[in-house]
């Protein structure tokens, strides 16, 4: 939900639209760009109560703006998709089962999940990647620190450093020995910092995962 993460979808987005369609083709958009200053951070189950609502109304909004379907552009705020569902009468694209189902297809059996602490920690998106058959490594905590520090200090903000890089580089090598075979990408700034492209493990982007999904969506593809 940061600016840069739209940014991010945007652009996936239309380059895969223009790509499939035409060079002078581009997606048929409506985005809700949200102040995420208030809702980033959140601890207790009651504080989740207000983005809860925030993310339904915006929800309601767009459906009724003509859209047919909807993405959560973030993956801390599927922690409440169950609640914004019930919300709407169109879909919304998971982005944990739009990972799922892509690693399901590569044939991926184990892999290290890297995001915020609560996409780390709790259940709302590990167990929807484990329901894919994905056996996904414990959380190391001092890792789920240090990334909670980039996230939200730095990748936010839109700065991507170099001693960021090294330490998700470090992170995904040590990941690697551990046995996974493959790295998620559960927060949609990561990409910033993270060689999705070319690194000692495969990378599952969950922004350009997601992005592809709703434009399979889109072009009647998926």
């Amino acid at each position: 939900m940061s600016w840069t993460s739209t940014r991010t979808y945007y652009e996936e987005l239309n380059r895969i639209v223009q790509a499939r369609v035409s060079p002078k083709s581009s997606a048929p958009l409506l985005i809700e760009s949200l102040d995420f200053a208030p809702i980033y951070r959140l601890l207790g189950d009651a504080e989740w109560d207000r983005p809860a609502e925030i993310l339904a109304e915006s929800a309601r909004r767009l459906e009724q703006a003509g859209a047919g379907a909807l993405v959560i552009a973030a993956n801390s705020m599927h922690r409440v998709y169950d609640r914004i569902a019930a919300q709407v009468d169109i879909p919304i694209l998971h982005i944990a089962d739009c990972i799922g189902a892509k690693m399901a297809q590569d044939g991926v059996r184990s892999a290290a999940l890297l995001g915020t602490q609560n996409v780390m920690t709790e259940s709302f998106f590990r167990t929807r990647l484990i329901g894919h058959g994905v056996e996904l490594l414990p959380p190391d905590m001092a890792n789920v620190e240090l990334l909670e520090r980039i996230i939200y200090d730095e990748l936010m903000v839109g700065k991507a450093t170099r001693s960021a890089e090294r330490a998700l580089k470090n992170i995904i090598t040590l990941k690697a020995s551990d046995g996974a075979q493959a790295i998620v990408l559960a927060c949609t700034e990561l990409e910033m910092v993270v060689d999705v492209d070319a690194n000692v493990l495969p990378i599952y982007d969950s922004a350009r995962i997601h992005a592809r999904a709703a434009a399979d969506w889109m072009l009647g593809t998926e």
